[in-house]
């Protein structure tokens, strides 16, 4: 008996794996070679191809695919709608399966509801991708990011809560933690003082 959970409405192909504990709920569709880890939430209307990587505890909204290539850390937290590609110049003519570029979104990083990650990017730890964004470049670990294409607007922490930077340090002013910015780039110096 399996020691995960699949709504009858949804396929999970042979030659899949499913860690324990994960959920996947109505109309989904898991393909052979899909690896989701455990504790994992699928929403409604989920694709979820081969060649692609969930780690523990991925939070993945409704309407969602994750095409080849993309790989989600653990923690991870895809809004409803959001969008991942895995070609940049797709034509329905010219198969180009062989062009895919691979997405990696590091571990806690959150991606708003109908956010767009264009193929070929890596986000950082714990970034922010607000609502409609579209990301085309590289995103640095606790970025908020937002607009068309997205740009940072300010640093996010660990717990999910923007950070206030006084000269080059914040302070988490829910949870503790304490960051330090140099050279563009956001380090966390001291950890959370209470659970995330």
């Amino acid at each position: 008996m399996a020691d995960y959970f699949v709504h009858e409405s949804s396929y999970v192909d042979e030659g899949a794996v499913i860690g324990r504990g994960t959920k996947i709920w109505h109309f989904c569709h898991v393909m052979p070679g899909a690896v989701i880890g455990e504790r994992c939430n699928l929403g409604q209307n989920v694709v979820v191809m081969g060649g692609t990587r969930l780690g523990t505890n991925v939070k993945v909204q409704n309407n969602v695919s994750i095409y080849e290539g993309v790989t989600l850390e653990d923690d991870v937290f895809c809004g409803p709608s959001c969008v991942f590609t895995n070609v940049v110049n797709p034509r329905s003519h010219v198969s180009r399966k062989a062009e895919y570029r691979p997405t990696l979104v590091r571990r806690g990083a959150s991606i708003g509801a109908n956010a767009t990650v264009v193929c070929g990017t890596t986000l950082g730890e714990y970034c922010f991708i607000g609502a409609g964004a579209v990301v085309t470049a590289d995103v640095p670990a606790f970025a908020l990011m937002v607009g068309v294409p997205a740009r940072r607007v300010g640093w996010m922490c660990q717990c999910g809560v923007r950070l206030e930077l006084t000269g080059a340090a914040a302070a988490c002013a829910a949870c503790g933690a304490r960051y330090r910015e140099e050279a563009g780039i956001l380090r966390q110096i001291d950890p959370p003082r209470t659970a995330v």
